[in-house]
């Protein structure tokens, strides 16, 4: 084992392909959990409805987590195999179709692997060996989970934010990328700078503009990064999200009113500010000084 890490932290190139494989692994699972976390959450909803004012017709539902059942094909029920479920590969190798009644597998299964891998490569290559590495993967890995079930479902869990946030503040005790103070009012700010844009909105217009996840993922991105990065972060996420959600609406034929998740745009804009924010803050102020 002790090889094994010296390896890793002496080589750059094998750290960077072990990153990357392992990216790829996750990202695996986390198709998995795209998928299974919202339907989670929806059972155990109604099953707290259900012994709440009905419990006489409470029942215990069959095991569904993040692993049972088993993965099967949604149209014939067929059990994915071991070998049909190597990432990347077996998609290539089923020719993105079930072995069994040949339905289309989407391709946003193996987009997800492979965007989970490239992630993971790059802060292997952007951070080197280490604690800040390992820390920096935990951290994508739930801003892609939170990117696409919120795409999915406008939902941002509870189960991924508050993880995240919690994680935030405890690296911060050891100065892993802010100072506890930053972090904790970095924290703050990011949950009541939304927070209040949210009340100012819907005391105007009697609607809600955003969901509570997106406040908690702002205030877990600024436990990462400090207060002093959260201007930024808004600012990437609402310029993004203003391009890309006038591209969608016009490509998919929507009404102005339609809503668009806001936690894709604030993971990404989290993302780069987490890993460019100084050179990037550095760009912004030379060129307004020049």
């Amino acid at each position: 084992m002790n090889e094994i890490m010296m390896l890793l932290e002496n080589s750059p190139a094998v750290l960077i392909t072990f990153t990357l494989l392992l990216g790829l692994m996750i990202g695996s699972f986390l198709n998995v959990v795209i998928h299974r976390l919202p339907i989670m959450m929806e059972r155990s909803w109604k099953q707290e409805y259900q012994s709440y004012f009905h419990p006489e017709k409470s029942t215990q539902p069959a095991p569904f987590n993040l692993i049972k059942p088993d993965s099967e094909c949604p149209q014939c029920q067929h059990k994915i195999r071991a070998w049909e479920n190597i990432p990347l590969l077996s998609w290539i190798w089923l020719k993105g179709k079930c072995s069994q009644c040949k339905t289309p597998i989407s391709v946003r299964y193996p987009l997800v692997e492979l965007l989970t891998g490239i992630i993971s490569g790059w802060l292997a290559w952007h951070f080197g060996f280490g604690w800040p590495l390992l820390a920096a993967l935990f951290l994508s890995w739930l801003l892609v989970a939170m990117t696409f079930i919120d795409l999915d479902r406008m939902l941002l869990p509870d189960q991924l934010t508050l993880p995240l946030l919690w994680l935030g503040l405890l690296l911060s005790t050891q100065h892993v990328f802010v100072s506890p103070v930053d972090a904790i009012i970095g924290a703050a700010a990011g949950y009541l700078s939304l927070w209040s844009v949210y009340w100012g909105f819907k005391l105007l217009t009697g609607k809600e503009g955003m969901g509570y996840g997106d406040f908690k993922l702002l205030a877990a991105l600024g436990a990462w990064m400090g207060w002093q990065y959260l201007p930024m972060i808004i600012l990437l996420s609402s310029f993004v999200g203003a391009i890309l959600g006038i591209i969608m609406l016009s490509l998919q034929g929507k009404e102005k009113g339609q809503a668009i998740p806001f936690g894709p745009y604030l993971a990404l804009a989290g993302w780069i500010t987490f890993l460019y924010g100084e050179h990037l803050s550095d760009l912004y102020w030379s060129w307004m000084l020049a």
